[in-house]
């Protein structure tokens, strides 16, 4: 059983199908990207899947238990989290507080724990993992920097460490580099192997930067206009004429000086 089983997922606005008929298995530990031109309907689905837009047809299921329709906070409850294209930051609050709120939105303290005095030891323990997760992707050399003054690199790297900081199963990334120069996106690359290598998080992303996609993942999915095109590993999409033509020639999908 894979750890995320779609099945005939559609999504539909009015007469429009962003995602059609869709299938797709995500193997615990993987890191699997989804690839498309622009408007093919990538974002939609993630969109399908965290629960922000209930599906028109289809299923999916996380472990084995049906997510679709489900509310967000829930489905991120279960262990399922994406990021957002833009950062949704604390920007008056440094690095290390706003890894700690979402600790604390993660964090199940109970008012029976509250009113026991137990609630002192949560926030030890949230604060200590809080650090942890700074360290981990990177950031501890700025971690009390505030959120507004960090450069771009840093602040995508700390909406991560947030979504992280959810103890996640499976971290959905949408277009986790977009913007980034090249030694960000270096950065940002060796965050997604370590999540997935030190701390066994499955991994799937959304990105244009075909460097980076055919760099960190194993499998990648290619959409157009909301159905699947191809799957495969980076070298069977990089060479199959489907997805050549899709992008208008091979330049686009990787470069000229690939």
């Amino acid at each position: 059983m894979a750890l995320l089983e779609i099945r005939n997922l559609s999504k539909n606005f009015g007469g429009l199908a962003a995602v059609s008929d869709l299938d797709l298995d995500v193997e615990q530990g993987e890191i699997r990207g989804i690839i498309g031109p622009n408007g093919a309907g990538k974002t939609t689905l993630f969109n399908v899947i965290s629960g922000a837009y209930r599906p028109s047809g289809g299923t999916i299921s996380f472990e084995g238990k049906s997510i679709a329709g489900k509310r967000p906070s829930t489905i991120a409850a279960m262990g399922a989290v994406r990021t957002f294209q833009r950062t949704a930051l604390f920007e008056d609050f440094d690095v290390l507080g706003n890894v700690s709120v979402a600790r604390h939105l993660h964090a199940k303290e109970t008012v029976f724990g509250a009113i026991m005095g137990t609630a002192w030891k949560m926030e030890a323990a949230n604060k200590k993992r809080a650090e942890e997760i700074v360290d981990f992707i990177g950031l501890g050399e700025v971690k009390h920097e505030l959120a507004v003054n960090l450069s771009h690199g840093h602040q995508r790297a700390l909406n991560v460490a947030m979504a992280v900081a959810t103890e996640p199963r499976l971290l959905m990334l949408d277009e986790p580099v977009a913007g980034m120069n090249p030694g960000e996106k270096a950065f940002m690359t060796e965050v997604i192997r370590k999540l997935r290598n030190e701390w066994n998080i499955t991994v799937i992303l959304v990105e244009h930067d075909m460097r980076t996609v055919m760099g960190v993942c194993e499998s990648v999915t290619v959409i157009n206009f909301g159905r699947k095109l191809a799957e495969g590993t980076p070298d069977e999409i990089v060479s199959n004429e489907d997805v050549i033509e899709a992008y208008l020639g091979s330049e686009e999908i990787l470069g000229e000086d690939f």
